[in-house]
C-alpha cells in the first residue's frame, strides 16, 4: 500500500464522472479478437488532486472512474468480447489497493462516497459476467493488497504468479484499523466460500497469503510459475471466452453527455438537475421520450447512444453521481417527470419485445444499474406526481425507489401513474426482488392487482392501491410537500441515512445487500472512530514512527 506522509484534509474540486479511452491515464484497454486485456498502470503523479503519490498501482477515485468507463465501453462498444484479462503493467505488483494517504487526508463524506462508487464498480464486473456474457480473469502478476485483491475477487477466476513473493492480502484491519471497504470480507466467505477460520487468519495477517496455501484456502484458483505465466494466462482466457456464447452485432459509441452547468443547474438533453442550497433540496426532472421512437432492432442500433432509454438513464446516472460528491449539503432529492405516458409505454414494450438482442439487453441492464445506484444514494428521495408527469413503467421505478411519493389529486384526472411489464422483473433491486415486490413484501396479492391495472391510474386510485404515499388535493398538496421537505431538512442527516438504508432493502439478503447494508455501514462508522482516524488512530499514523493507541473497549 502507498505510504502516508501527512494528514492535512484534502479539498476536492467538483468531480466529473465522464471520461473516454483517449483520456485514460491509468488503464489501457486492448483487444485480441474476443479476448480483451484491461491493464492497470497507475500514473504516480496522476491523482485526482495534488498531494499524494499513487505508488504501487494504488488508486483513488479518478482511477476508479476510468475503470467504470472501461467496463461500460466493453459492454456497449465491444459485443465481440467474451473474456477480459485484468492485469497490471507494473513489474511484480498488481495493485496496492486504495491509496492510504488519499483515505487518511480526505473528508469523511468523500471516503464514504469513494467506497460506495468503488463497490458499485466491482459489482458491475459481476453484473457483466452474469448478464452480458463477459467473463473476467484476474491475472495477478504480483502482489494484490486491499482494494487490489477486492478487484480480483470481483472477477470470475483469479491466477496468482508463484514467485515466492507475490501474495494476496486484506491488511486493512491490522494496518489501518478499518475494514476492507469494497466487499472484500463478503466476497471471501460468500462468493469464494473460504472457511471462517481461514478467512479470520487471512484478514488479520498483514503480509497476506501466497502460493499453494492461497489455492488450498480458495483465495485464488491457481498459482503459476513465471516461466509458464504468459502461456497459461492466455490458455485460461481462451477457455473462459469459449465458455460463453458469441453475440452478433456491431457495438455503438458512447458519446459524451456534455451537460451545461450554469450555477446550481446542470442541464442534459433529457435530465435537469437543479440545486436549491437554501432549502438543501435538489430536483431531478426527467423528460420522457417524445415523438416516434425506434420499434425495430435496426432502428435501435441506428439510434445508438441517442436512443431515449440509454441516453436518459446515462444522464440520470451522471446527475446522481455529481449530486453525491459535489453537493454534500443537499439532504433531499425530489424526482419529477414530464412526457407522454403513451410513448413511454411504447418504449417499454419495444425494450421487452427485443430483450434478447445484445444491445437491448445491455440497455435494460444499464437502466437496472442506474436505479440500483439511486437505491443506495444517501439522500431522502421524494417523488412528486403532478400534471404532465409520465411516471409510467420504467420511470415509475423512480416512485418505487423513493422514500415517499406525493401525487396531486387532480379533479380532471390528468395526474396519474402507470405500470408496464418492466415493473414486473427486468429492473430488480439488489435483494433480487422487484421494487414492487419489495414494497408489498407482506402482500403479494397487491403486486398482482397493481400489475393488472390497464392504462394510467389516477392519483386517488393510485393511493388506494398503495402505489403512492399520499394523494392530496390541490389545496393541501403544496403544504404537504413543503412540510415533508422542511421536516426532512430539520432531522439529523446521519439518522436519516441509517433509517432510509434500513428501510429500503426489505426481503432476502444477497451478496449485494450485504456489501451495502453491512460493509458500507460498518466501514463508514469505523472511519469516524478514534481507533482509525483519531489523533492516535491507525489510519492517521500509518507510515509514521508512532504506534497507534486504541480504546480497547468493545462496543
Amino acid at each position: 500500500m502507498a505510504n502516508m506522509s501527512a494528514t492535512t484534509p484534502t479539498i476536492h474540486p467538483p468531480i466529473n464522472f465522464e471520461t473516454s479511452p483517449e483520456r485514460y491515464r491509468h488503464w489501457s484497454l486492448t483487444f485480441d479478437g474476443d479476448v480483451a486485456t484491461l491493464a492497470m498502470n497507475v500514473l504516480e503523479d496522476g491523482g485526482l488532486v495534488p498531494g499524494y503519490p499513487l505508488k504501487l498501482n494504488s488508486y483513488d477515485l479518478g482511477v476508479d472512474v476510468e475503470l467504470a468507463d472501461c467496463l461500460e465501453r466493453l459492454r456497449f462498444e465491444h459485443p465481440e468480447v467474451r473474456a477480459v484479462v485484468v492485469t497490471s503493467l507494473k513489474d511484480r505488483i498488481f495493485c496496492a489497493g486504495a491509496n492510504i494517504f488519499m483515505l487518511g487526508s480526505s473528508t469523511h463524506a468523500f471516503k464514504v462516497n469513494f467506497c460506495k462508487f468503488t463497490n458499485e464498480t466491482r459489482l458491475g464486473f459481476e453484473d457483466a459476467s452474469a448478464h452480458s456474457g463477459i467473463k473476467f480473469l484476474c491475472a495477478l502478476n504480483g502482489t494484490a493488497s486491499g482494494g487490489g485483491y477486492e478487484l480480483a475477487l470481483a472477477c470470475d477466476k483469479i491466477l496468482l504468479v508463484d514467485d515466492g513473493n507475490s501474495a494476496v492480502s486484506l491488511p486493512e484491519v491490522p494496518l489501518l484499523g478499518v475494514l476492507p471497504g469494497t466487499g472484500g470480507l463478503t466476497r471471501v466467505v460468500d462468493k469464494r466460500k473460504v472457511r471462517k477460520d481461514h478467512a479470520d487468519f487471512f484478514c488479520t495477517v498483514a503480509e497476506g497469503v501466497r502460493g499453494k496455501r492461497a489455492v488450498q484456502w480458495g483465495l485464488v484458483d491457481e498459482v503459476i510459475s513465471r516461466s509458464r505465466w504468459n502461456e497459461t494466462v492466455a490458455a485460461r482466457a481462451r477457455a473462459l471466452a469459449d465458455s460463453t456464447p458469441k453475440k452478433n452485432g456491431k457495438g455503438i459509441t458512447l458519446d459524451a453527455l456534455n451537460p451545461t452547468v450554469d450555477g446550481n443547474r446542470t442541464v442534459y438533453k433529457h435530465v435537469t438537475l437543479s440545486i436549491d442550497p437554501t432549502r438543501r433540496v435538489a430536483e431531478i426532472l426527467v423528460g420522457g421520450p417524445q415523438g416516434p421512437q425506434p420499434k425495430t432492432v435496426a432502428e435501435i442500433e441506428a439510434a445508438g447512444a441517442s436512443y431515449w432509454p440509454l441516453r436518459a438513464f446515462r444522464e440520470l446516472d451522471d446527475a446522481i453521481l455529481r449530486l453525491r460528491l459535489n453537493h454534500l449539503e443537499v439532504g433531499c432529492v425530489t424526482f419529477k417527470t414530464q412526457g407522454d405516458a403513451k410513448v413511454m409505454r411504447e418504449v417499454d414494450a419495444t425494450l421487452l419485445a427485443h430483450k434478447d438482442h445484445w444491445l437491448v439487453n445491455e440497455i435494460i441492464h444499464k437502466m437496472k444499474r442506474v436505479l440500483k445506484r439511486i437505491d443506495v444514494t444517501s439522500r431522502s428521495l421524494i417523488s412528486l406526481v403532478e400534471p404532465g408527469s409520465c411516471f409510467v413503467g420504467s420511470l415509475y421505478e423512480l416512485v418505487l425507489a423513493s422514500d415517499r411519493a406525493y401525487a396531486l389529486a387532480d379533479p380532471d384526472e390528468k395526474t396519474a401513474v402507470g405500470l408496464t411489464p418492466m415493473n414486473a422483473g427486468p429492473l430488480p433491486m439488489g435483494n433480487g426482488l422487484t421494487r414492487l415486490q419489495t414494497r408489498f413484501l407482506g402482500n403479494p396479492a397487491a403486486v398482482e392487482k397493481a400489475l393488472a391495472e390497464q392504462g394510467e391510474i389516477p392519483s386517488v386510485d393510485a393511493e388506494k392501491l398503495g402505489l403512492v404515499f399520499a394523494a392530496p388535493d390541490d389545496i393541501d398538496y403544496p403544504d404537504e410537500v413543503r412540510l415533508c421537505l422542511e421536516e426532512r431538512a430539520s432531522l439529523s442527516p446521519d439518522a436519516l441515512t441509517g433509517m432510509e438504508a434500513s428501510l429500503r432493502w426489505a426481503g432476502p439478503e444477497t451478496l449485494e445487500t450485504k456489501i451495502f447494508g453491512r460493509l458500507s455501514a460498518w466501514q463508514n462508522w469505523i472511519f469516524i472512530r478514534p481507533n482509525a482516524t483519531g489523533e492516535k488512530g491507525a489510519l492517521t499514523l500509518y507510515g509514521k514512527a508512532a504506534r497507534p493507541e486504541f480504546d480497547l473497549r468493545r462496543c
